[in-house]
């Protein structure tokens, strides 16, 4: 794959709600005490009424930004993935969740890549826990380009919301003159015949990689961009099932409750003979260290993604 431009999906966020708020009166943004790292700064540098520091108080920010959204407007709570998914989990289940309230999470600093801040941080277990809430539409870009028109779907969607975006540089692989995003559908960014790659976040770059790889092998792969894990397009993965009969899915994020346990669960309601390889963290837990290294230690990264497809169509 030729070298592409990168940029850290947090950054598209930020600009996409500076965007937004110039268009919508009723946008506000909340953080709590991390304006700078979650660049949710630069809409407050646009538009300082609309922005609220909620302080170190993740859980409080939530109520918060249901009581906004009660009163109509269209609040944006945002932090880090293991704070706005994990500490503030049972505010989002009841005070946003339960009433069905229109707050949209912005979450960053997801996943392994998070990198030197280490497993305190790096939150690979909040698709599980937003998938789990009733009515929360779950998604996690693959790049600048979808990360903007994301959030601008999600202001769109009348009810909760959950994105993650990330810290770590995520390749740009979409034409911005071109792209359009609906919630719930998956994107086929590349066609196949022997296997498919479903993945989401910085692992749809590392699945186009991984198709070159195979294809100097003779293997065909499709790649698919599934960047709203719930409600997750089942036609797509039906299909993808049905036409190639072996599926690899590609996330930054535990094997467990994600994308893959996802599509597992749609193929076996189904009833439908297809064996699924999950690249994804293990049940274990991260640690310190570079973005890069740690991406490539955990097998999230394409010459992992090939070498499972490869063994997958040889079973």
């Amino acid at each position: 794959m030729a070298e592409m431009k990168k940029i850290a999906t947090r950054q598209s966020y930020g600009e996409a709600l500076k965007e937004l708020g110039a268009l919508h009166d009723d946008v506000v943004v909340l953080d709590a005490d991390l304006a700078n790292a979650t660049k949710t700064d630069i809409f407050k540098k646009a538009f300082p009424d609309r922005h609220y520091d909620c302080g170190i108080a993740e859980s409080d920010m939530m109520c918060v930004a249901a009581g906004l959204a009660a009163t109509g407007l269209v609040p944006f709570a945002s932090n880090f993935a293991m704070f706005a998914a994990g500490r503030a989990f049972e505010q989002v289940r009841n005070s946003i969740g339960y009433p069905h309230l229109n707050v949209k999470i912005g979450a960053t600093h997801g996943g392994i890549s998070v990198g030197e801040d280490g497993a305190s941080h790096q939150c690979c277990e909040d698709f599980a826990l937003m998938r789990s809430i009733p009515g929360m539409v779950v998604m996690s870009p693959a790049d600048d380009v979808e990360a903007k028109a994301m959030v601008k779907a999600a202001y769109e969607h009348d009810g909760p919301v959950y994105m993650r975006f990330s810290r770590y540089g995520a390749s740009v692989i979409h034409d911005p003159d071109s792209f359009t995003f609906e919630i719930g559908k998956g994107e086929v960014l590349r066609e196949g015949t022997d296997v498919d790659l479903i993945a989401n976040g910085l692992l749809v770059a590392e699945a186009l990689e991984a198709a070159n790889l195979l294809a100097e092998q003779g293997i065909s792969a499709r790649v698919i961009d599934m960047a709203t894990i719930k409600p997750l397009d089942e036609e797509l993965v039906l299909k993808a099932a049905k036409e190639c009969g072996r599926i690899v899915t590609c996330e930054e994020h535990s094997v467990i409750g994600g994308l893959g346990e996802a599509v597992c669960a749609v193929i076996a309601q189904h009833g439908l003979a297809c064996p699924v390889e999950r690249i994804g963290v293990n049940d274990e837990f991260g640690h310190s260290g570079p973005a890069g290294a740690l991406l490539e230690q955990f097998g999230l990264c394409a010459g992992h993604i090939a070498q499972a497809a490869k063994l997958l169509r040889r079973n």
